[in-house]
């Protein structure tokens, strides 16, 4: 019996599948070189911005399969809002961005922040919160398939 599969082959299967990935490739490349150039831009600053904007560098993991990656983060502020601007690593080789708005109050011994941000396919709604201080930054998260941990350092 000849199947679909056998006529095409499998190799030109993971080729159309990967044809099909190349628009979301070119935009995690864009959004990769837009928040470069928003890091490097903030790294040459002598006027670094204190307290809980500026740049955070360190790492995530999830708790549910232990997948795990280096976590970069810009925050700046907007009235009372905090705008995190994170772009995660997987395997090295895999990247994705994304915005949450945070809502921080300050406490005696730095912030304490909370946000959500609705990453679609990405997993749907996620839930932060955490603290920080002038140097490092905790965060956990949660969504409907996956909950962990963000933790970082002022760079």
């Amino acid at each position: 019996m000849v199947t679909p599969m056998s006529l095409i082959g499998i190799r030109t299967i993971r080729r159309l599948a990967l044809l099909a990935m190349m628009p979301a490739v070119v935009l995690i490349g864009t959004s990769c070189s837009n928040f470069n150039r928003e890091w490097r831009k903030l790294g040459g600053n002598p006027d670094a911005p204190s307290g809980l904007e500026g740049r955070w560098e360190g790492n995530w993991i999830s708790e549910v399969n232990h997948h795990h990656g280096k976590l970069r983060c810009i925050v700046s502020k907007d009235g009372n809002i905090c705008r995190a601007r994170f772009f995660a690593k997987y395997l090295k080789i895999l990247s994705f961005g994304y915005r949450v708005a945070l809502k921080a109050e300050v406490t005696g011994d730095g912030y304490k922040f909370r946000g959500e941000a609705d990453l679609g396919v990405m997993g749907g709604i996620y839930h932060y919160e955490g603290h920080a201080d002038t140097t490092n930054f905790f965060s956990t998260y949660s969504s409907k398939y996956d909950h962990g941990t963000f933790q970082m350092q002022k760079r």
